[in-house]
């Protein structure tokens, strides 16, 4: 059912959409599809993302408060989320957004790496095909005209795991020293996030590594229209935060 549903809505959506990309560029080239797909469907999830990011940015800004609500109140742990669930509501932040937002995209991810992992490339199913769409005339493997994306490429799943450092780096608030009384849930914290930056890195290098490069390619590219789309929040979080505090400053 759930597969069913998953194929219907997500899979079948992008892997017609794709076919599409490949007649209208020039020489069918299947990494330039890639590229392009990937970019669509990050602009799509665009208005999501910046909720999320914002959310996430905002949640840094008060992190001194949550750190001093959170000693006030160490031994009145329901006060204590009380505290900070107001202080959520003072500054028009709602916590859960970030994980709303993953939900949303994560079907979305599986089904671009599906199609890179399972469509079958260079060879087009043509029973997932629409019956307005057709089978375009070419379809090269030939990224750019050299780099055959059906084979593996260490050079990609290098890339992929690079550009994921980075956007991890980006994602992850800094490590705060280890406090001597810290909670299970404060090293949870600290164990994932470390995990994130360092771990999840090299765990995406092995999997492009044992995929064709078309998988790695994605990565890339997801990777760093991530990190632009990051860098464009931030600057403009800045902005009105800046312009924010000058008002409150004038009045």
């Amino acid at each position: 059912m759930i597969g069913t549903l998953f194929n219907a809505l997500i899979y079948n959506p992008f892997y017609n959409l794709f076919v599409v990309l490949l007649k209208v560029i020039p020489g069918g080239d299947v990494g330039v599809a890639v590229i392009l797909l990937t970019f669509f469907v990050k602009l799509v999830l665009f208005p999501t993302s910046i909720k999320s990011i914002k959310t996430q940015l905002k949640m840094r800004t008060i992190e001194p408060q949550i750190s001093e609500l959170k000693e006030r109140y160490k031994d009145d742990k329901a006060t204590q989320a009380a505290r900070i669930m107001e202080l959520y509501k003072k500054e028009n932040i709602n916590p859960f957004s970030s994980f709303l937002m993953l939900f949303i995209q994560i079907p979305v991810i599986f089904g671009l790496y599906f199609i890179f992992s399972r469509g079958g490339l260079p060879a087009i199913h043509t029973e997932t095909l629409y019956s307005f769409n057709t089978v375009p005339e070419q379809v090269s493997m030939l990224f750019l005209g050299f780099l055959d994306i059906s084979k593996k490429s260490l050079i990609l799943a290098l890339l992929a795991g690079i550009t994921q450092f980075v956007q991890a780096q980006m994602l992850t608030p800094p490590q705060q020293q280890k406090s001597e009384k810290a909670s299970i849930r404060e090293d949870l914290a600290r164990s994932m996030s470390l995990q994130m930056k360092y771990v999840f890195p090299v765990v995406i290098v092995f999997i492009a590594s044992r995929f064709a490069a078309a998988v790695a390619l994605y990565w890339v590219s997801s990777n760093i229209f991530s990190i632009v789309q990051e860098m464009y929040v931030r600057r403009n979080f800045r902005k009105e935060t800046e312009t924010s505090i000058n008002k409150s400053t004038v009045v």
